[in-house]
């Protein structure tokens, strides 16, 4: 798809991190961003910076994203492009041995439910909200109407020691966008995955700058943290590659995680 001046975009988690940089990128371009993310303070800041409109969403919240959605089209017209950013994680093993009782207990069910409505369901939920917009446009070049980039992660295929939720939820991800690729196709809307690996993005902001040369030299090359802008840059090449459709692509410099 070729990004024009009437391109109106919407990226989910928008206001920091891999969506931000991808909005920078997106605005940089000439396309019409709104951004969707539950922190006011920083998306406000952001959206005011960049020229772009906010969204104060909960994509866990189907009326939230129904009303984020209004507002965006509102401001920028329909959606073309949809990049699905909103996402974390909470640590936890399936089951925990208490070194000093001896004591066994299991990772909370609701602990994993939410981060599974998080990344997993939202995505859907945004994805599927999305493409029913999309779907009244006229078609552009080949027929297409919309691209939609979901964001996964190296976690999915190898998940580490207390990523059982977050493993299976960015694995849901994967596992959702052929089939999405396939039942979108007649209305001319592309879905891919990017599976990032080890990225310097705010989750690392409190880490000691030692332990991020520890997690760096894993990387066989180059050895370090992924910057932002390089996910983005991807962002906009499966943009503009309409033979690019149902793929979920690692970006991770090689890495191949350790189970811990």
């Amino acid at each position: 798809m070729k990004i024009t001046n009437d391109t109106a975009a919407v990226i989910t988690g928008g206001a920091s991190g891999l969506g931000l940089a991808t909005a920078e990128m997106l605005v940089g371009k000439g396309a019409k961003v709104a951004i969707f993310d539950i922190n006011a303070e920083k998306g406000i800041a952001e959206a005011e910076r960049l020229g772009m409109t906010f969204c104060q969403v909960d994509v866990t919240d189907e009326d939230s994203v129904l009303a984020g959605f209004e507002k965006a089209r509102a401001a920028n017209g329909q959606e073309r492009i949809l990049v699905n950013c909103a996402g974390a994680g909470r640590a936890g093993k399936i089951i925990t041995r208490d070194r000093n009782t001896d004591e066994v207990t299991r990772y909370n069910t609701e602990w994993f439910n939410g981060v599974v409505q998080l990344n997993l369901i939202g995505t859907f939920r945004c994805t599927a909200i999305s493409a029913e917009g999309m779907a009244t446009l006229d078609p552009l070049e080949d027929g297409e109407r919309g691209v939609i980039t979901c964001t996964a992660s190296v976690a999915a295929i190898e998940g580490q020691i207390g990523q059982i939720a977050y493993a299976s939820a960015k694995s849901g991800i994967n596992g959702m966008i052929l089939p999405a690729a396939r039942d979108m196709a007649r209305e001319g809307i592309r879905i891919n995955a990017i599976m990032p690996g080890l990225f310097r993005t705010p989750l690392f902001e409190n880490r000691p700058e030692k332990a991020i040369e520890a997690l760096a030299v894993q990387v066989p090359f180059p050895k370090r943290l992924g910057h932002a802008n390089e996910y983005a840059s991807f962002v906009l090449e499966l943009i503009r590659n309409r033979y690019f459709n149902g793929q979920s692509i690692r970006l991770d410099g090689a890495i191949r995680m350790a189970p811990k």
